[in-house]
């Protein structure tokens, strides 16, 4: 390994704006999630009841106050308002003797248009549901899987960035002409790619430490398999970038095959983890993507499960694969070792 070449590479990396931001950006969305500690948005999905001031009785009140938030207004003028306001999506609801009566904008979400035209039937109802034996559930929090699938898919995000250094380090040296250098210098082909790899491995699992050691708390058992999962993907991530450094054309071009694998890294794990179920066919040929088998390890790493034996073996597997293609493709290029 040239350690001095290496050296270089990097600092010509640290003048490119785009591998920074591919840096840095998986780190700062998990600081971000990080942040979110233990807030449940549930409350968000819950509708919005908009009276009036001294209209409805103190059970009416209490048995809206149960089923959404509640929101007093001095004045009809005042509850109109706040229906037509678009961004309030809240349903009005006034006295009618001794029902209710319930007003909507009509422009609002089907969800909270549906329950305005079901919340005269429910509270004329509502006596009913005392009759009934009740059984409260205790659920986890309402964000939890929200926040993990973000941490999983930051943390993915950031072993991409390995992919983003190799592809925009050799497209550089191809703009700039080195690229001719490279091919006549006492290197050989192994050695070259040893060096290209390494820029990208490094710094993919660089980042993901950091976005891992910032997002998620891992168990002692949990250590290894992690370690594992996130080297054979930094690997094969930089191993992409070697590829699209190699079949692009030009920087622009290089730049849109970069955006194309990592919408097709990012979005069908995704599809096939939340639609498809575990263990039928279609989930197992989902492992033709590498980034699936990455995207499931660390779902089942922030599940608490350790055994990761099918995703480990997968990635080996892509690993073995990429590379051969990468040294077949430029078998002609470099002297042998």
């Amino acid at each position: 390994m040239n350690w001095t070449g290496l050296k270089l590479q990097f600092k010509a990396i640290r003048h490119d704006k785009l591998c920074i931001l591919t840096f840095l950006l998986p780190i700062i969305v998990g600081l971000a999630i990080n942040l979110l500690g233990d807030m449940d948005f549930s409350s968000a999905a819950e509708p919005s009841f908009g009276i009036v001031k001294d209209d409805l009785s103190e059970e009416t009140i209490a048995w809206l106050y149960e089923n959404g938030t509640v929101a007093v207004y001095k004045d009809t003028e005042a509850l109109r308002a706040a229906i037509i306001d678009p961004s309030t999506q809240t349903v009005g609801v006034m006295s009618d003797g001794t029902e209710i009566q319930v007003f909507r904008s009509g422009d609002e979400m089907q969800m909270y248009a549906v329950i305005a035209d079901v919340l005269p039937q429910l509270y004329t109802q509502r006596n009913a549901a005392t009759e009934y034996r009740q059984v409260l559930i205790p659920s986890e929090s309402g964000n939890d899987f929200l926040k993990t699938l973000l941490v999983v898919i930051t943390m993915v995000t950031a072993m991409f960035m390995g992919c983003t250094f190799n592809a925009m380090n050799i497209l550089s040296e191809k703009e700039d002409g080195i690229v001719y250098i490279n091919e006549i210098l006492p290197m050989s082909r192994t050695q070259y790619i040893k060096q290209k790899i390494a820029i990208g491995f490094l710094g993919g699992i660089l980042s993901t430490i950091i976005t891992a050691f910032v997002c998620i708390r891992l168990s002692a058992i949990q250590i290894l398999p992690t370690i594992l999962l996130i080297s054979l993907s930094a690997f094969i991530a930089s191993l992409t970038g070697l590829l699209i450094a190699r079949f692009a054309g030009g920087l622009m071009v290089g730049i849109a095959y970069i955006k194309i694998v990592m919408i097709m890294f990012l979005a069908p794990p995704i599809f096939f983890y939340l639609i498809i179920p575990s263990g039928s066919i279609l989930y197992t040929i989902s492992y033709v993507l590498p980034s699936s088998a990455t995207f499931y390890g660390l779902m089942g790493i922030l599940e608490g499960n350790a055994d990761l034996g099918t995703e480990i073996a997968a990635l080996i597997i892509h690993s073995i694969l990429w590379l051969s293609l990468y040294v077949i493709t430029t078998k002609h290029i470099y002297n042998q070792a």
